[in-house]
């Protein structure tokens, strides 16, 4: 067994921090000690937590420790940010901190820098004392790129004090629409009646059909030759990608809904691809050994793909 002790500070109670990192404590099967709370007495004061949380082992403490920083956790023993170069232009070295879309700072020889712009999606850059938000195609050789998580401090969303935010009824959980079997019927006649007067079928698929579990049933289809072309953008190209390396599409495994890794899995996917030098030679290499892009019975795609149609996979000019 092994212990880290974090700290929580803020409006943990009202805007449910503190609850939810105590949730992911146990859902990831570890176990929490509180040592120290401090409850602000009223609507303005803040919290304080300091809790000790215990996993069976250290790749799995490290782990949990990555996804409560998330939350505004912060461990008690502060270290510094550590750095690797970028192998090459347009590619992140391995185990890169990959940003969210909350104020984030870097610990650089004990004082805290911000990182800016916060946005997700994006590795972090260290200049000296600059720390940005980068993209593939900002990220050159040579520029150091923070890795792993210790040093990094996450600032998460509080609830406000003084009122209630208009949209924070949203609920951000994303479900597939109820399947409707007589569309389906519908849809299954047709194809059948085209085959049967030679025409052709052209399915136009979007990323919530790879991040619904569906993906295996289009790959159905086309090794029964019922689909002549495939159009697509480059989500579903990515989702196709990271549900074949990490069996999830944006981190949600159709299977058991939020898996390790979360957010993650997609950049890591895309910065593997774009290693090989495109979905070509991540085949090739057998780096990527199913999905529908790597299916040798699939139709020519039409699509803005991996190999440098969309934002993170642009390749560097």
């Amino acid at each position: 067994m092994v212990s880290e002790t974090i700290e929580l500070s803020g409006h943990i109670i009202d805007s449910l921090i503190l609850p939810k990192v105590l949730d992911k404590i146990l859902t990831r099967g570890a176990t929490f000690k509180i040592v120290e709370i401090k409850i602000g007495q009223n609507r303005v004061d803040q919290s304080f937590a300091r809790i000790e949380v215990t996993a069976d082992t250290s790749e799995m403490l490290d782990e949990l420790i990555l996804r409560l920083r998330q939350q505004g956790a912060e461990v008690a023993k502060r270290a510094d940010v550590r750095v690797a170069p970028s192998p090459s232009h347009g590619v992140f070295p391995h185990d890169f901190y990959v940003t969210t879309n909350q104020q984030t700072f870097v610990r650089v020889k004990g004082k805290e820098i911000e990182v800016r712009p916060a946005t997700m999606d994006s590795a972090v850059a260290l200049d000296g004392k600059i720390a940005r938000a980068v993209k593939f195609f900002d990220v050159r050789k040579g520029d150091q790129i923070v890795v792993g998580h210790e040093g990094v401090r996450v600032v998460p969303v509080q609830r406000s004090t003084s009122h209630t935010d208009v949209f924070q009824f949203i609920n951000s959980s994303i479900g597939p629409d109820e399947p409707k079997s007589a569309v389906i019927r519908e849809l299954g006649a047709e194809l059948l009646r085209s085959r049967k007067e030679g025409g052709k079928t052209a399915v136009v698929a979007g990323p919530a059909l790879v991040r619904t579990g569906a993906g295996e049933h289009l790959q159905r289809l086309i090794k029964a030759k019922q689909v002549d072309r495939l159009f697509a953008g480059n989500a579903f190209a990515v989702y196709d990608v990271e549900r074949a390396l990490f069996g999830t599409s944006l981190g949600i495994d159709p299977e058991s809904a939020l898996a390790g890794g979360g957010h993650e899995n997609h950049m890591r996917a895309t910065n593997l691809i774009r290693e090989c030098g495109g979905l070509a030679g991540a085949v090739s290499k057998k780096i990527v050994t199913s999905g529908i892009g790597r299916d040798p019975c699939a139709p020519a795609w039409n699509c803005a793909t991996l190999d440098g149609g969309c934002e993170h996979a642009r390749p560097h000019r």
